[in-house]
Order: C-alpha cells, then structure tokens, then sequence
C-alpha cells in the first residue's frame, strides 16, 4: 500500500501538525508513506497532477476552514482520473454533518471525526489487512450505497503516546511558523469555539514538550505558535515552559501563546518582566466588553483584570500583546460594538484584531441561528452577514475600519500620528476610524492594495484635507514616526529642516569618540561612512520628546530640536529605533 497524508496550508511557510501526528502514528506499520503540504494560494489543476503522480493507494487529507472547498475539488478531480484511490478526509471541518457531506459528495469514501490518530491508525491496519470497518470508533464510510457511521471515539487520556511529530522530520522546519500543542481541550466553554464541545484539559508531559522545542529550536524555525486553547490553563506548567525557553537562549524565533488575561496572577505578571523583547506574543481574546453579550456566549471575562494585566505587560515593552473583538455577537450591535472597540484600543495592544463571526459546524451558537437570526453562506468561512442586532450594511461599515485599523492602528508603524489625531480631534478612537473610513471609501482606496510608503501618503492626505491649520504639526509627528520605524529615504511631501547643515556636520559628529561612548557605543572604530549607514539625524521645529508624552498641542514648546535615530532593525518589536536627543552637542558643531 502507498499512501499520502496531505493538507492545504493557507501560506507557505505555515506548516500542518496534523498530517506529522499521523505519520508518526503509523511509522511502525509496513507501508509506503508520505506527506506532502500544499497551499491554497497554488492552482488546483497543478497540485491534482503533482498527486496523481505519486501513484498512491490512499490518500488522506486533514481538513480546516480555510482550504475545504478546494480540498473537495482536489478530491474529485483524483477520483474522476484514479476510481480506485481511497480518499479519507478528517480534521474539524469534516467532523459534523457528516452523512450529508458523504451523501453530497459520492468520491469520499471515509471520514474520520473527532480525534484523529488512534482511528487513523486502525483504519490503515484494517486496510492492510483487507478487514471490516464495524468496530472502529470515529470513523464514517461507505458500505454500498448506504453510510456508516460508527460510534464516536473517546479521547486518548495520555497525549505522550503520540510521538513527537517533529523529531523524525529533521532540516524540514528552518524559518517556518511552527504549530505546536502542549495540551488539548479548554476549561471555558465560549459557545462560538468548536473546543466547547471537548470537556476537559489533557496535557502533554512536561519532559516530552521540552524535548520538542528544544528540537525546534535548534531547528532555527521562524515562529512557533502554540494552539493550546489556554495555554496557560496551569501557570505552574506555562511558566516551566517559558522558563525553559528563555533558558535555550533562541536566536531569532517567536513563540506565540493564547492566554486568559484573568489567570494570570500576580506570580506570573511579575515573571513576565524578565522576558526578552520580542521573544514571546500573547493573544488574549476579548470578544466583546457588553455584559449581555459575554454572557450569551458563555464567556468567563472580568473585564476589569484583564486590562490591569494588559496594562501591566504594556509596561514592560518586551510582549507583543494582541487582543480580539469579534463582530457579530449576540447583543452586540453597531453602537455597542463601538463601545467595546474603544474599551479594547485604549488599553493600546501591539494589535486589536476585529474578527467577523463564523458559525462553525458545531457550535452551540450555529444551533441558536432562529433564536439571535443569524444570516449567513452555509458553506465556508460561514461568516454571518447580518442578525438582529446589527444589519449588513453596518457589518460592511465594520469591515472598512477593521481593515484601516490592520493598516494604521497596529503595530508601530503610525503609532504616534494616529494618536495626536484621536486626541486631538476626536472623541474617542472607533469615530476617527469611522470618519477616516468614509475618506478611505470615497476616494477608492479600499479596491486596491497599498504600500506601507503609500499609507504614509494617504493618512498626509487625508489630515490635509481636515486639519490642515496644524499641518506643521503633523508633518513632525509624521515624519518621527516613518524615520523610527523605516530606515529609508523619506518621502518628498514631508518637510525637512536643516538638511544641508545635518549633512555638513553629521560626519563631524560622528567623528567624535566623545559623541560614540555617550551615544553609539557598539560603534566605536567604525567609520563615519559605515555608521551612517545604520542612523539618521533629523531636525525637528518643536520639543517632540516631550510632546508625545501628552499629545496635547496647546502645550507644544516650540524650541529646535535635533535627534538622533538610531535603527535597530525589523527584529525589534517595539525598539526599531533607538533615539537620542543631540540637539546640545549638534550646536556646538554649528557654531
């Protein structure tokens, strides 16, 4: 027998956990088998050629939202060329309605529901065996023209009996997004997550996930997120393993964790403190701050705690913390979600993701659909469009913000600017969104795809068209805020002071072993030449250091100012640029 497990990634450089616990769960068994991993960005024709080459037996394909209809396409086509090919399909996205799914598409000959690896493992023995399905647990299949479906498979109680699907897969993982699990199930029971429908929280042993990552760490991969869906469900497990990863010293490599902002005590918020700059990410889902609608999704939040600990962890500068909202949510209507939207950025995450909700087979909230009038496309994403509370024409509204809020209000590239404009001329940050939206959709600028340089350009424009008695103003903020984060050319709409001077005497600044102790130490023996390569000096009209503490322009002290910008690289998350003020020893230069 030969066979193939495959999936489709939604980028290349993500990779599947599944299809590698599958594999290894079948290592021992005498057959040919491969995996392969795919993406929904190639073209179908081509990956059905690339597997009908293979000449495989059987093939299995481990199913998810984002590449499901083209997994069917895929599937169809082999069977029409290769009648004999067995295809299996599992994963979540084949793990409910499954008889109509099988009855809809007549090529699918087995699905595996729930928990895949001990089915996986005994179906392919049947097979080799040439023995009947009647007795396996989890599995549905075709017996003439009828569909079985077997009863379900308890979950396996001792997660380290699947091997490490990493270990046997050496040189495969370098700059890639890994996904790793240290446990599955969840201790919540949020009614629009498929994990409510799995009681309970397994763990891996503690051994066996240090030995994983130390192996991927090793491996020099890019990121490895972590799909636990509270990962710290046990603080004293989730700090043993941060712990250890801090002590593996990782070049280069992010790990990122969804956490419940209420578990973490002040222990861990204490901890966290020690962790380098850029090294761990935190997800925290908020999904709403409506008390009505937290409580109609079963969703355990103290609002309260949560942002005390975002807060706190802002303080230190060392974790990208990102926090959702989900649109669509019983209760939740435009102005309600507004609220909720300004409760979430004010606390100033690294990014605020607005997702739209899916009513995933499964979910207890796809069951209430009549009760809350959920509208929406049974096929995937099953996005809602529409439902009692708020109408699509305001769903559509939403989606323009979110996208502009991915744009702007995310990470650090416009950091500064955005927020002198909310403080400044607005009441709170949803209606700046929502007015710059209206900019955004009326000139177009929603069908096309923008540079980051061209952002810069739009978000000019558009403070012009409004604000243009401070445009002086803004122009410094703006053009603080492209050299911190950019160290390029700076565009030509952006005015510039002192430019002949700053380059007639940078060399002579940077000359100075006095201005290189006190500035620029890693520098010291390097000429001028090569450091210019790495700074930027810049003249600014006012005291902007101390104007972005407050944002306040009627406290503006209009004093020239110089600074020094020295770049650090895309590696820093929030210190892509380290900045001194020179104006002093700049001075004396001039004169």
């Amino acid at each position: 027998m030969k066979l193939l497990i495959t999936t489709l990634n939604s980028k290349f450089v993500h990779s599947s956990l599944s299809i590698r616990y599958l594999k290894e769960y079948i290592k021992d068994l005498n057959i040919n088998v491969d995996i392969e991993e795919y993406t929904i960005n190639q073209n179908l024709n081509f990956i059905v050629s690339e597997i009908f080459k293979k000449n495989i037996d059987v093939l299995a394909f481990s199913t998810y939202i984002w590449g499901f209809k083209e997994t069917i396409t895929i599937c169809e086509k082999l069977k029409i060329v290769k009648p004999d090919l067995k295809i299996i399909l599992g994963g979540p996205e084949v793990s409910f309605d499954i008889k109509q799914l099988m009855n809809n598409n007549k090529f699918i000959d087995f699905i595996i529901y729930g928990e895949g690896e001990e089915t996986f493992r005994e179906l392919i023995i049947n097979m080799i065996k040439n023995k009947k399905y009647d007795d396996l647990l989890g599995l549905a299949y075709r017996v003439g023209d009828n569909i079985k479906i077997n009863a379900s498979r308890p979950l396996i109680n001792n997660l380290d009996k699947i091997p490490s699907p990493f270990i046997s897969n050496m040189n495969s993982f370098k700059n890639k997004i890994i996904y790793y699990e240290t446990s599955r199930g969840c201790p919540f029971n949020c009614k629009f997550c498929l994990s409510s429908t799995i009681k309970g929280v397994r763990f891996f042993s503690i051994d066996r996930v240090k030995k994983d990552l130390k192996f991927l760490i090793d491996s020099k991969v890019k990121q490895v997120k972590f799909v636990d869906r509270t990962f710290n469900a046990d603080k004293k497990y989730s700090i043993e393993i941060m712990i250890y990863i801090m002590k593996n010293n990782p070049e280069n490599i992010n790990f990122h964790f969804e956490v419940t902002a209420h578990l973490l005590d002040r222990e861990m918020i204490q901890f966290l403190k020690s962790v380098p700059e850029g090294m761990f990410q935190f997800e925290i889902g908020v999904q709403s701050t409506n008390k009505k609608t937290i409580e109609a999704i079963g969703r355990t939040t103290d609002f309260d705690k949560l942002s005390f600990v975002v807060k706190e962890i802002n303080n230190y500068k060392n974790i990208h913390q990102h926090l959702d909202l989900i649109v669509g949510l019983p209760y939740e209507n435009y102005n309600s979600f507004k609220n909720s939207f300004n409760d979430v950025y004010n606390l100033e995450p690294e990014k605020l993701q607005v997702g739209f909700l899916k009513l995933l087979k499964g979910s207890e909230l796809r069951q209430k659909t009549r009760e809350y009038g959920f509208k929406f496309h049974d096929s995937p994403p099953y996005e809602i469009m529409e439902n009692k509370f708020i109408s699509y024409d305001e769903i559509l509204k939403l989606k323009i913000i979110e996208d502009l809020v991915d744009k702007y209000g995310n990470e650090l590239n416009f950091k500064n600017s955005i927020n002198y404009i909310i403080k400044n001329y607005f009441d709170n940050p949803f209606d700046f969104y929502e007015h710059f939206s209206r900019y955004w959709e009326e000139r177009g600028y929603h069908t096309i795809s923008h540079s980051l340089k061209k952002l810069y350009e739009i978000l000019y424009e558009y403070f012009i068209f409004y604000f243009k008695k401070d445009n002086d103003i803004f122009n410094d903020i703006l053009k603080y805020d492209y050299i911190f984060n950019n160290n390029k050319s700076m565009p030509n709409y952006i005015k510039f002071y002192d430019e002949y001077k700053i380059k007639k005497l940078r060399h002579d600044f940077l000359k100075k072993d006095d201005n290189l102790k006190k500035y620029l130490p890693s520098y010291i023996g390097l000429s001028a030449k090569k450091i210019i390569k790495d700074i930027s000096i810049i003249s600014f009209k006012f005291d902007i250091g101390s104007f972005l503490e407050t944002f306040d322009k009627e406290d503006i002290s209009y004093v020239k100012k110089v600074y020094l910008f020295e770049h650090k690289g895309k590696n820093n998350v929030f210190t892509k640029s380290k900045v001194y003020d020179i104006t002093k020893e700049f001075l004396e230069e001039e004169s």
